[in-house]
């Protein structure tokens, strides 16, 4: 007979990877809504694009950013089944009421805010890591601003260099230097996004003495949090596609190229520093960044200001959610 502490487990795993399919269904807008907007691809093709990096993005980066996650948030020490099962669900819920709205919110805060939730529900402040959380704090303020700052900045040499060329031809260049752009785009999202579910599933696998010494990540652990991720993206998330790509401002392929260049170059970064950064934070910034480098009226600021109160709401509300989950977790598992 199967042992009950593997089947509870082995579900809880397969909860991690939902909200691994999940994070790349709901973030699949920050790969492809501009690829989409600036007609480079036809949605179907551009899912499929960014599928392939995001999958393929264990090849290029480290698990930095999962071992934040793993252990550098709450204490590992602390960390049961109920933990985790609070920490997922607050995620998984915040997620999907974000998606229901149409609003780009951050996969990687609602999970951070998850862990902090439940971590405080079973034993109070000592459960938090303050370096790290203060780390992901601070990375909430400065993605999106670094994500603008480049994008403004990039976007003003394009405009400076092409000043006095014809617009047609100068934009079916960037056109072509678009696949380029969101791919490395999609190979920072997919390398930042997936290695969350990885530290989650490694410190599970860890809190039920499956991983001995020190704390790592096993292989297949990489390969299935690709695996959901990529998946995850295929499928498309259409409502926030249609915000980020539309919403925010009219963003042309020279703009595009723009945006998704400043954002992967913030993701690479933060990656190899090991900071579980927002992809949606960055690429808006980034977006941000490319509208004011018309005018400021260029950017829908009200639609602008609608985000920025998703992500401030996001890590007190996921943990909230995750507090209840976790007496939950805690009753039945």
């Amino acid at each position: 007979m199967i042992d009950q502490a593997i089947v509870i487990m082995a579900l809880l795993v397969v909860v991690a990877l939902i909200f691994d399919f999940m994070n790349g269904f709901h973030d699949a807008a920050n790969s492809i809504a501009l690829m989409v907007s600036t007609r480079l691809l036809t949605p179907q093709a551009a899912v499929v694009w960014a599928a392939f990096f995001n999958l393929v993005a264990f090849l290029f980066f480290g698990l930095h950013v999962a071992n934040t996650v793993g252990s550098g948030i709450i204490n590992k020490e602390i960390i049961d089944n109920a933990v985790i099962f609070g920490a997922l669900g607050g995620a998984i819920s915040w997620n999907l009421i974000t998606w229901w709205f149409g609003i780009p919110s951050s996969s990687s805060h609602a999970l951070v805010g998850g862990l902090v939730g439940a971590g405080l529900a079973k034993s109070g402040w000592s459960a938090v890591v303050a370096q790290g959380l203060i780390k992901t704090s601070l990375a909430i303020i400065l993605s999106p601003l670094f994500g603008l700052l480049l994008a403004l900045i990039l976007s003003i040499i394009v405009l400076w260099l092409f000043e006095k060329s014809s617009p047609y031809p100068t934009e079916r260049r960037f056109n072509k230097l678009q696949f380029v752009s969101s791919s490395l785009y999609s190979l920072g999202h997919g390398g930042n996004d997936a290695q969350k579910t990885m530290g989650i599933i490694a410190v599970l696998l860890y809190a039920n003495g499956y991983i001995h010494g020190e704390f790592h990540v096993p292989f297949w652990v990489v390969i299935a949090c690709q695996i959901a991720m990529g998946l995850g993206t295929l499928f498309g998330g259409w409502r926030i596609v249609r915000t980020m790509g539309m919403g925010i401002t009219r963003i042309r392929p020279s703009g595009g190229f723009c945006a998704q260049t400043s954002g992967a170059i913030a993701l690479f970064i933060a990656t190899s520093l090991g900071i579980p950064v927002s992809t949606t934070h960055t690429i808006t910034g980034a977006i941000v960044g490319v509208g004011l480098s018309r005018r400021v009226s260029a950017v829908r600021w009200g639609l602008a200001s609608r985000i920025v109160w998703a992500w401030v709401l996001t890590i007190p509300s996921a943990a909230l959610i995750s507090a209840i989950f976790y007496h939950i977790g805690h009753t039945f598992l």
